[in-house]
């Protein structure tokens, strides 16, 4: 069965009981027991709910996965990977990633113990190095948020294999139709579902897949104990979004491309930070991971006046946080999803007062061109 095709028929696309093309959505806290001595399979909406069972199987299958984990955020999910940790443990870290996981890393579970080094991973032997004797996980993006750096995945995961690493990426920027991390050896995958999987903006939701019994047991531990579980509603949100996941993704990318080609060519751009592009330092390495390269680019501005006034002007592109749904979307990394880094350490990193990041929607390309124009 080809990839599109497994999207919408999967196993879980039909409810077992009607035959509904759509799964319904059970809205119920508790479930009745027939047998106090032989428990149903449901019994109390935070440890299980027959529409969070259909998401949760259809992610794993998108993932090549055999367990998932429906969150109630992207960061739910993220929190919940890392929880899985102990105290004392230490995680190597990609250093541009996500404001939001920087900034649990650094504040939430430093508290708790456990540290974390951050490393360029376009480089393996950063990783190498960076591994002590309490090091415990490998923490992934990739490409990374916002300046779209590229690591090695499965070379990743050969340094962390030698060192009994459990490795973890945020699969978010490429959606499980252009990259599926499990089958670079990848133990754990994580998504907002939010973004390219949800797809239209209306819904928050985290994601987790994995293969490994044991680490499936330890995640729904803490989905279970903590409870920062997706609600049933939201559920069938976003099984309702994937299901045009393959061709949202096709063509967003399509645009990407010709967006950031156009950027190329601009005066007044100074970096275009786009794996798709053949001169972009990772593109290689993406054609042999994946099937394709996202829809979501960045670009620097020759001034920081011009970046402002892009945003001021724009009428198509929404100025706002997030990324991965339909309408396209620019924000500004700097006042949005990395206010949370320090400015010396954004600074370091490129991430700078003229640095948009851009995320591909489905209107037409010329238009999302044309807005963009301040030549």
């Amino acid at each position: 069965m080809k990839y599109g095709t497994k999207i919408l028929h999967n196993g879980n696309e039909l409810d077992p009981h009607t035959g509904a093309l759509s799964i319904p959505v059970y809205q119920a806290s508790t479930f009745h027991q027939h047998d106090i001595d032989n428990l149903g399979k449901y019994g109390y909406s935070r440890s299980g709910n027959p529409t969070r069972d259909a998401l949760e199987k259809t992610l794993a299958a998108l993932e090549n996965g055999t367990h998932a984990f429906a969150f109630s955020s992207g960061m739910a999910a993220v929190s919940s990977a890392l929880a899985i940790l102990e105290q004392g443990d230490h995680i190597v870290a990609a250093e541009d990633i996500y404001g939001g996981s920087y900034r649990i890393l650094t504040e939430f579970f430093r508290k708790f113990g456990i540290s974390t080094t951050f490393v360029d991973m376009t480089r393996l032997e950063n990783i190498e190095r960076a591994i002590g004797p309490n090091t415990r996980a490998l923490f992934m993006e990739s490409p990374s948020n916002p300046l779209l750096k590229i690591t090695d995945i499965a070379g990743a995961v050969e340094v962390a294999r030698k060192h009994a690493l459990i490795t973890m990426i945020d699969n978010t920027f490429m959606s499980p139709y252009f990259l599926q991390p499990l089958d670079l050896g990848v133990d754990i995958v994580i998504h907002s579902a939010t973004k390219f999987l949800g797809g239209h903006s209306d819904v928050i939701a985290g994601a987790v897949i994995t293969r490994d019994e044991d680490l499936a047991s330890k995640i729904y531990f803490v989905q279970n104990g903590f409870g920062a579980v997706l609600g049933p509603q939201d559920c069938w949100l976003l099984l309702r979004g994937i299901k045009t996941l393959r061709a949202r993704m096709v063509m967003q990318q399509e645009s990407a491309i010709e967006v950031a080609l156009w950027l190329k060519k601009q005066s007044w751009v100074t970096n275009v930070y786009y794996p798709g592009l053949e001169d972009h330092p990772g593109h290689g390495i993406v054609k042999s991971q994946a099937t394709g390269f996202g829809a979501v680019l960045s670009f620097e501005t020759d001034t920081v006046q011009r970046a402002k006034d892009i945003m001021k002007r724009v009428r198509l592109w929404s100025v706002a946080v997030s990324l991965g749904g339909v309408e396209s979307i620019l924000s500004y990394p700097v006042k949005m999803s990395h206010a949370a880094v320090p400015q010396a350490e954004r600074e370091r990193l490129g991430i700078t007062e003229n640095l948009i990041r851009l995320s591909v929607g489905l209107e037409d390309a010329g238009d999302l061109i044309e807005d963009l124009n301040v030549g």
